[in-house]
C-alpha cells in the first residue's frame, strides 16, 4: 500500500484483529516482566502462552529461551518487553515472507490457481484479489473451477461483477480441467493479463479432489508449460493447527507456491501462522483480517509479529 495513512490503518486493523491472541500472550507475561525480574516461572508461562496461541511447542520453547536471554533494565516498560518478543517472532517468520504480484511478471496471461478446503475463504480471497488487480488497470478473468457447488459459482460471479472482471463457468458437475483450459485459451486470445481459477475443496473425498487438482495442473501445462504460474493455498487461521494438515495435503500434491492465511481477526490462534510457515516449502504471501477488500494485504513478518504481541505498526 503506497499511502501512509492507509498503511497505518492496515496495521491498526491487523493489531485489532489479533487482539485475542496478543492478550493471551502478553497480559500475564508482559505484566510479570514489567513488575519483577525475569525468572524461570515467567518464561515457563510465556512458553505455555505461545503454545496456546498455536505457535507450536518447538518454536515456543525457542522463543522463550531467547526471551530469557534479554537483558532488560531494572524498570522495563511494556513497549520494550513487547518489542523484544516481537523481534524474536519476526526472526522466525522473516525467511518465510513472500510476495504476490502477478502484474510484476512479464507472462501474459498470468494464471493463478487457488486451492484449499471449503470454508477457508478461498473464493472470497480470489474475489478480493480480482478487485485489487482491476483497480490497478489489469484485465482480469475469474474462473469458477469449483463446478460442484452452485453457491461457490454464484459467489464468484458476484465478485467478478463487482470488480469488473470477466467471468467463466460451466454447468454444475462439469469437468473443471476442461474449463480451466478453455479459460486460459480465451485469455490468451483476448489479451487478458491475469486468470484467477477457483477450485473445489471437498476433503471428504480427498483422493478424488487431489486427482482433479492434478488434472487441472496437467491441462494448464498443455496450454503453457510454466502454468499455473502461481498456486495459492488458502488456509483459515481459526482452525488452528489443523491448518498444518491441510498444508501437508495440498502442498504435497498441488505444487503450492504461496500461502494465504485468512480470518486472523478474532482468533486466539493467530500464532498458527508461524508453524505453518516453518512447515511449508512455500512462503506466506498474503494475510486477511476482515471481510473488506482492503483487509487482504501482503504478508509483512515484522508488522505481523508486532501486531501479534499487541503493538500497532
Amino acid at each position: 500500500m503506497s499511502e501512509e495513512p492507509k498503511k497505518k490503518g492496515w496495521f491498526a486493523r491487523l493489531t485489532e484483529g489479533l487482539t485475542r491472541t496478543s492478550q493471551q500472550i502478553t497480559e500475564t507475561v508482559v505484566a510479570a516482566v514489567v513488575k519483577k525480574p525475569l525468572d524461570q516461572s515467567t518464561l515457563d508461562e510465556l512458553e505455555e502462552m505461545l503454545i496456546e496461541a498455536d505457535l507450536g511447542p518447538r518454536t515456543a520453547a525457542k522463543i522463550a529461551k531467547a526471551f530469557g536471554e534479554n537483558r532488560f533494565g531494572k524498570t522495563p516498560d511494556e513497549a520494550e518487553v513487547k518489542g523484544a518478543l516481537a523481534e524474536l517472532v519476526a526472526a522466525e517468520l522473516a525467511p518465510r515472507q513472500g510476495k504476490f504480484d502477478p502484474l510484476a511478471h512479464p507472462m501474459r496471461p498470468y494464471v493463478v490457481l487457488f486451492v484449499g478446503v471449503n470454508g477457508s475463504g478461498k473464493t472470497t480471497t480470489l474475489g478480493k484479489i480480482a478487485s485489487s488487480l482491476t483497480k490497478r488497470g489489469a484485465k482480469v478473468m475469474v474462473v469458477a473451477g469449483d463446478t460442484f457447488r452452485a453457491a461457490a459459482v454464484e459467489q464468484l460471479k458476484v465478485w467478478a461483477d463487482r470488480s469488473g472482471a470477466a467471468f467463466m463457468s460451466r454447468p454444475i458437475n462439469s469437468d473443471a480441467a476442461g474449463l480451466a483450459f478453455e479459460a486460459a485459451e480465451r485469455a490468451r486470445a483476448e489479451n487478458f493479463d491475469v486468470v484467477l481459477i477457483d477450485t473445489a475443496g471437498r476433503l471428504q473425498n480427498k483422493q478424488g479432489l487431489m486427482d482433479e487438482l492434478l488434472k487441472i495442473v496437467r491441462v494448464l501445462k498443455k496450454f503453457d508449460a510454466s502454468a499455473p504460474h502461481e498456486t495459492l493455498l488458502v488456509l483459515d487461521a481459526t482452525v488452528g493447527r489443523n491448518a498444518l494438515s491441510q498444508e501437508n495435503i495440498f502442498g504435497n500434491t498441488a505444487g503450492v507456491t504461496g500461502i494465504v492465511m485468512t480470518k486472523l481477526d478474532g482468533t486466539a490462534r493467530g500464532g498458527v501462522l508461524v508453524p505453518v510457515a516453518q512447515a511449508s516449502d512455500a512462503p506466506i504471501k498474503l494475510i486477511g483480517v476482515g471481510e473488506g477488500i482492503e483487509d487482504l494485504q501482503d504478508f509483512d513478518a515484522v508488522a505481523f509479529s508486532r501486531s501479534l504481541v499487541g503493538l500497532d505498526g
